[in-house]
């Protein structure tokens, strides 16, 4: 192996190292690890900036965008206390009915975001009916990597994977991931049943006290509210139609999201682009450029021949590979910067005569953010989920969320295994 080679693996692994031990915050380190990268020659400055997907970052940033504007109406508010009440105050109804909101909800924002507007709300309502919040966050936190599975828009790998790929558009991811993640919520949510329904108990005061909350005075601005829904419905219309309007999503979401801007004024605007994660971005931004610097100098093309050597290109034993390494990689890992190793790796087996990559995209996509449920350092909803219970003086600890996590995640992957092979093989 080339001197340059080595060296991007070293760089390549340091960089992982020092993300895995969150020492130094993980966007620092991205962003150094790839200024080594460019400093010492192993990729130009111009290749690396080719190597940055612009496409899934304009994608964040127009859906982090919208979703900010939202949050301030009061409508995710509205829709968590609309819940509790439809289920009758019952608390375990009421894990099973947030579980389900912030399921839905990931499929159509991101996860991360998803469980910052949750979290609030839930403390709230637990703080009313005085039950202990850990498993409703626990249960919610799973349900958002769940849900983030099923649309492109879902969860950053999955994102990643579609602008990497022309043909795997919004209706693809919608068609091919969201039946079996439907199967998999559903079955979830028996689980939390038989898991809670004997833990989580409330008097009939407190719940008396939360039925008599009126959830449509949550909406603070309803005329916001009416643009923002404007705006939402459009960038959907534009994600199931974008192929045919031969535009890009994040096209799509950054049109919207400035049309949306446009709306609501220049002081939204400022609001709006403080809330956008831009340390997410600029880790985005590093990490493209690392995984740059692995295919330059041939590394991925040599893991790529001893994943087609392992499995002899197999075309059952190949994606069931991929569906199992990246569940399990991606429970100790950040799920994001393995798929940002996996997309050209995949791209690479393509160019062997492999033949059909979807069944290994789709195991991908199951494999990565399903897997993201194992560990609490598997996906970054689960730190959001245990910072903000902490601030709240709840711990979640590493233990206390693989004990409920990892089962969890088997089973989903289990049944995702059955599914790509049903399907696929």
């Amino acid at each position: 192996m080339e001197a340059q080679a080595i060296w991007a693996i070293v760089i390549f692994l340091a960089t992982y190292a020092l993300i895995i031990s969150e020492k130094i915050h993980r966007t620092i380190v991205a962003i150094l690890g790839a200024a080594v990268m460019v400093g010492v020659g192993i990729i130009e400055q111009e290749t690396a900036v080719h190597h940055i997907d612009f496409n899934t970052l304009g994608l964040l940033i127009g859906m982090m965008i919208i979703v900010g504007v939202t949050a301030e109406t009061g409508l995710f508010n509205y829709l968590a206390i609309a819940a509790a009440k439809k289920a009758k105050g019952i608390p375990v109804r009421i894990l099973i009915a947030l579980a389900l909101i912030t399921a839905v909800g990931s499929a159509f924002l991101d996860n991360v975001t998803t469980i910052l507007l949750m979290i609030p709300v839930t403390f709230s309502i637990t703080r009313k009916l005085k039950v202990n919040p850990i498993p409703f966050l626990l249960t919610q936190v799973i349900a958002s990597n769940v849900g983030g599975t099923a649309t492109l828009i879902g969860d950053p790998p999955n994102i990643m994977i579609g602008s990497a790929v022309e043909e795997l558009t919004f209706n693809a991811f919608l068609l091919n991931l969201a039946p079996i993640i439907g199967v998999i919520m559903l079955v979830y949510a028996a689980i939390f049943w038989l898991l809670f329904r004997k833990q989580l108990r409330a008097s009939e005061e407190d719940i008396r006290s939360l039925m008599e909350m009126d959830e449509k005075l949550l909406i603070t601005d309803r005329k916001l509210l009416t643009k923002c829904l404007v705006a939402l419905g459009l960038t959907l219309i534009g994600f199931f139609t974008h192929q045919l309007l031969h535009l890009e999503s994040a096209t799509v979401a950054l049109g919207c999201a400035f049309l949306l801007l446009l709306l609501t004024g220049e002081k939204a605007m400022e609001n709006a682009l403080h809330k956008v994660e831009w340390t997410s971005i600029f880790f985005f931004v590093g990490l493209f450029v690392l995984v740059g610097g692995l295919e330059v100098t041939g590394v991925i093309s040599k893991l790529a021949e001893s994943a087609m050597d392992w499995t002899g290109g197999d075309p059952v034993a190949t994606p069931m590979l991929i569906l199992w390494l990246s569940a399990i990689a991606s429970s100790v890992l950040d799920n994001i910067p393995f798929v940002a190793t996996m997309i050209p790796l995949i791209q690479e087996i393509g160019t062997m005569g492999y033949g059909n990559l979807d069944p290994l995209w789709w195991s991908l996509a199951l494999g990565a953010c399903l897997g993201g449920n194992g560990t609490l350092i598997g996906a970054s909803a689960n730190l959001v989920a245990a910072s903000l219970a902490a601030k709240e003086g709840h711990t979640i600890t590493f233990l206390r969320f693989l004990k409920f996590g990892f089962p969890l995640m088997l089973v989903s992957i289990a049944i995702s295994s059955v599914y790509v092979y049903l399907r696929y093989l």
